[in-house]
């Protein structure tokens, strides 16, 4: 979900527009093999990431829904679920992750201070919809590093569009969540967010990692962080700091 900048402007999630002028990603290395679905009433973004193509093991993140969908998938790609990942607690990105836990034994990541939004997610979600709740098995608070489906992933913390988001970062790639998107950054006008701080979560990201990193979103189509830090027009103060 994306933010009212301090300009006044509520970025949103990227138009179609936005999408067809997204940079191509043809150049950059992307050793992993990533899948991304999009799921839910409102179309989240989920990914499937493995280590190559062959792999049997796969880490799901983000899964906000239909979870026959992504089981169908993870039984075509002949690859078990060996870990759900959370990047934050707003429940477009949660819908899914108590049936996908209980049919594939996957243990679910999340941040400790969110984890009440997946436990009582009906008490965040919109009134019409009835979701399942779920109580994590894994608690972070970001700076770990989890070993899984033969994959290193570096947990990140990045508030400012939730008080735990975690971003997730392995081999080249970003998971997001919604931080960054193509064009646009996370909504901070919700509860606990906070404009001034998903900038620094933002400038985080950008000291620590090449711009050739690929970011993928929560919402919207891959990017690269040098493609934003060049012309996301919420990202102007950075640039100009």
């Amino acid at each position: 979900m994306a933010s009212q900048g301090r300009n006044g402007r509520r970025p949103d999630f990227p138009s179609a527009l936005e999408m067809e002028k997204a940079p191509r990603l043809d150049s950059a290395a992307m050793s992993l093999a990533v899948d991304r679905h999009e799921l839910g009433p409102i179309g989240t973004n989920c990914y499937v990431v493995r280590e190559s193509p062959a792999a049997a093991e796969a880490v799901v993140i983000d899964p906000g829904g239909n979870a026959i969908e992504l089981e169908r998938e993870l039984a075509r790609f002949g690859a078990a679920c060996v870990a759900i990942l959370i990047t934050h607690g707003h429940w477009d990105h949660l819908g899914g992750v108590a049936d996908l836990a209980e049919a594939t034994d996957a243990p679910v990541h999340m941040a400790a201070v969110e984890r009440i939004a997946l436990e009582r997610i009906n008490d965040f979600a919109p009134a019409e919809l009835t979701l399942r709740p779920y109580t994590p098995d894994v608690l972070l608070e970001g700076d770990e590093t989890l070993e899984l489906a033969g994959i290193s992933f570096q947990t990140l913390p990045v508030p400012g569009h939730s008080p735990a988001h975690l971003a997730y970062h392995a081999d080249g790639c970003l998971f997001s969540g919604d931080v960054l998107f193509a064009g646009s950054v996370g909504r901070t006008d919700l509860p606990f967010g906070d404009w001034d701080t998903l900038v620094e979560s933002i400038r985080m990201l950008a000291g620590r990692f090449p711009p050739e990193t690929i970011v993928y979103s929560g919402h919207g189509p891959e990017t690269t962080l040098g493609a934003e830090l060049a012309r996301n027009p919420f990202l102007a103060e950075l640039r100009a700091s």
